[in-house]
């Protein structure tokens, strides 16, 4: 059926149509879909590539955050009964029957060590409970349980472990997000702060915070005068001048972070240099490595090419004119550079920063290896979980926390500056 939009446009000739009679707006729809199924078939590696290799592994670190199976899998009739009794006390017989059944299968299926790590996650000490009482679960010969578990150890009476036990009864658990926010259960399972000597991950987060945002404001302030200067240089000069910023920028990781180790170390070049010229004695060498400096001068240094270059792309594109003009205009140098040429650069300037800062926060290996004890990130800690402890539900409650926190920053960018102002290139 024709539209009075067709009648109109035609006139009195009735709807346009093609050479073959296909009236014109079927044949743009039918020409629009083909060029999208195009388009969508060309991108369809790519999108099944970020899909595989960035959505699903986040989505698995934020199932894995939640989502702890081992207690409830291998002591599936005490799981069972925690589920549907609520532990205000230390339970009865069929509770200790239940956990002793449970007990012996995992001993023969080898899983209780497993079991005892889980636990081992709230309650100190349940590894090797759960290992010694598995070596002689065979002494138990039958009922009464319980009086028999108690005689071979009596943390099994302990309130605290079994309501420990009754949330990992839970395969979903809310417990790591708790441990990563420095809180824990109290022995009737409550929430409440950790003890102040086991608060770790607060500071660690706020440490990573004030450091990536100090190695951003320091690779700014290094960083926009050389990308000026290669802006405003001739380009055979600035062609050059690039090597030697994306130089060091294409050397391996690990030669730069042992470099500075040679240069920063107590008996390193720079303290050698300043022992031997006088300023220092030999017993007054800076401590440059391997704490929070050393974290900060070593990550400044491999993060500055990430805030020339979106600054030198900026810079490229203002016209030098606008300077000049405000110059003839009577601006002063000052004047001129605040109020015409900054302005111009802030899309480059938002980018950088953010660039190096989202960067900062995830570093890992150059706070592994110049850091020390003071200068680790909460990255050290995530790969310290994932690597050593095993913790993975706590390494991955720690990764959603820093990814929610880096989100967060986005949004707050977007809200007060603008994405839409930011240029990487």
């Amino acid at each position: 059926m024709p539209t009075a939009t067709d009648t109109v446009a035609a006139g009195d000739l009735g709807p346009l149509t093609t050479g073959d009679g296909t009236p014109l707006k079927t044949a743009l729809a039918r020409a629009t879909r083909r060029a999208r199924l195009k388009a969508l078939f060309l991108v369809a590696p790519l999108l099944l590539f970020v899909i595989v290799t960035f959505a699903v592994p986040i989505g698995q670190m934020l199932y894995l955050s939640i989502y702890n199976p081992v207690f409830s899998d291998n002591m599936p009739r005490l799981s069972s009964w925690l589920r549907a009794h609520d532990v205000t006390q230390v339970r009865g017989e069929d509770a200790f029957k239940a956990l002793v059944l449970d007990l012996t299968e995992a001993r023969a299926n080898r899983t209780h060590a497993q079991v005892g790590t889980r636990i081992n996650y709230e309650r100190t000490g349940a590894t090797s409970l759960f290992k010694s009482t598995a070596r002689k679960i065979k002494r138990i010969k039958g009922p009464p349980y319980k009086d028999q578990l108690l005689a071979l150890n009596e943390e099994w009476g302990e309130l605290h472990l079994w309501t420990v036990m009754t949330r990992a009864a839970a395969p979903h658990t809310a417990a790591f997000y708790a441990q990563a926010l420095d809180l824990s259960y109290d022995a009737e399972g409550d929430i409440v702060r950790a003890p102040e000597n086991r608060r770790i991950y607060g500071h660690l987060f706020l440490r990573t915070l004030l450091l990536s945002a100090l190695v951003a404001g320091l690779c700014l302030i290094l960083g926009y005068p050389a990308a000026h200067l290669l802006a405003s240089l001739p380009l055979k000069y600035s062609n050059l001048l690039m090597v030697m910023v994306l130089l060091p920028f294409w050397t391996s990781l690990l030669v730069r972070t042992t470099s500075w180790i040679t240069l920063l170390q107590s008996q390193g070049v720079l303290n050698d240099m300043l022992v031997s010229v006088g300023i220092l004695s030999d017993n007054g060498r800076l401590e440059l490595m391997y704490n929070q400096w050393g974290t900060v001068i070593a990550m400044t240094h491999i993060m500055l090419p990430f805030m020339i270059l979106p600054l030198y792309s900026v810079m490229k594109t203002v016209p030098k004119d606008f300077v000049r003009a405000a110059r003839s205009l009577g601006a002063g140098p000052v004047t001129a550079f605040l109020r015409v040429y900054l302005p111009q650069t802030v899309p480059g300037i938002g980018a950088g920063i953010l660039l190096v800062f989202i960067i900062s926060v995830g570093y890992y290996i150059t706070p592994a290896l110049v850091g020390g004890s003071s200068g680790q990130l909460i990255s050290n800690q995530i790969a310290f979980h994932m690597l050593q402890s095993l913790n993975w539900g706590l390494a991955a409650a720690l990764g959603a926390l820093l990814l929610g926190g880096v989100i967060l920053l986005y949004w707050l960018y977007d809200r007060l500056v603008g994405v839409d102002n930011m240029k990487l290139g």
